[in-house]
């Protein structure tokens, strides 16, 4: 639902609606990844800013500079904001453009995983560590060896493996990448050729280090074949995200262009995941990105809208919503906008 298709009016008549409120007002945080440490909720957002940069297809216009870190001791408590966990300033290599981060928890310490453009323009994904699931996070001097792109999501499988996922087309570069390399001539597949796949790789013990080259994942259709370039209401954008459910692996993410958030279920942590549909509609704004955890018996869905911006693309609010399943274990679409499931 991009900016440029509704008006005020239309604006005002979905808010009249949202199933759910931001969880903090007094800034704009997106790109929620939500994680249950000792029995509270984390949420590890990205921090919107008006960076006085004009709306392009590159995402300039998103132009962060630092992270906090929200935290709710139980799902119906109010969310605290902790502050300044990391700033670019804080961070050797980066330059600008601190994106959708996530983090991790092993052996005492807390790993924050965040994308940034280094001084070349080039994003990269770099690691902080904490004593404190709230930071202050203290960076590594170099960023992740053979990482590039955007949206980092790490996951902790049953046997203690950790996998990070990452991509994203369009501004988040994926598209200048073939078997890892970057080509500036490099750019988006024909829309009747197999789309651009996200990234996964398994971590090193200290969770600092890809311990394996990075794999290309593949999202097939009902037929059994990749999804194609052209299928952008169905291919991957951004925003990858994996939790498991009943034994499968769920591997979600954000569609870009045409606004939804949809989901494969796979065998594996590599995939591939067989498209199974959607898991959000559009929201107010632009960009969608959201997370997936269990807290309490429970699943839960969070995401950003821009509903307190009034509509503005680069200025977005966090929000969750209660995530359902029917009997097959498929998940049920959630309309951000209407009270009823579908």
């Amino acid at each position: 639902m991009p900016e440029d298709i509704m008006n005020k009016l239309e604006i005002e008549k979905l808010i009249k609606n949202e199933i759910s409120k931001p969880l903090v007002t007094h800034m704009y945080t997106a790109d929620p990844s939500a994680h249950v440490f000792n029995d509270k909720i984390y949420i590890y957002p990205s921090h919107d800013i008006d960076a006085g940069i004009v709306f392009n297809d590159n995402g300039d216009h998103f132009g962060m500079e630092d992270y906090h870190v929200l935290s709710m001791d139980d799902i119906d408590s109010e969310a605290v904001d902790n502050g300044v966990a990391l700033h670019v300033d804080d961070v050797p290599w980066a330059d600008k453009q601190m994106w959708a981060p996530d983090a991790a928890y092993k052996d005492g310490k807390y790993y924050f995983v965040f994308p940034a453009k280094n001084k070349a323009g080039i994003f990269q994904l770099g690691i902080a560590i904490s004593d404190s699931p709230t930071g202050p996070f203290i960076p590594e001097a170099k960023p992740i060896r053979g990482s590039y792109s955007i949206d980092p999501a790490f996951f902790e499988d049953e046997d203690g493996r950790y996998y990070m996922y990452f991509g994203g087309i369009w501004g988040g570069q994926l598209q200048k990448y073939r078997n890892n390399i970057y080509r500036e001539t490099y750019q988006l597949p024909k829309p009747n050729e197999p789309a651009l796949g996200p990234i996964v790789a398994k971590m090193t013990d200290d969770l600092l280090e890809f311990s394996e080259e990075p794999h290309e994942i593949f999202i097939l259709d009902e037929k059994g074949n990749r999804l194609l370039e052209g299928d952008n209401e169905r291919r991957f954008f951004e925003g990858a995200w994996m939790h498991k459910y009943d034994g499968k692996y769920y591997f979600s993410y954000s569609t870009g262009d045409s606004h939804y958030v949809c989901y494969g279920i796979g065998d594996n942590p590599y995939g591939p995941f067989h498209y199974k549909g959607r898991i959000l509609n559009p929201v107010i704004g632009w960009t969608t990105h959201h997370s997936i955890c269990q807290y309490k018996g429970k699943w839960y869905l969070f995401y950003h809208d821009s509903s307190l911006s009034k509509g503005v693309t680069h200025l977005r609010s966090v929000k969750f919503v209660e995530l359902t399943y029917d009997d097959e274990g498929l998940i049920h679409t959630i309309d951000p906008y209407c009270s009823e499931k579908k």
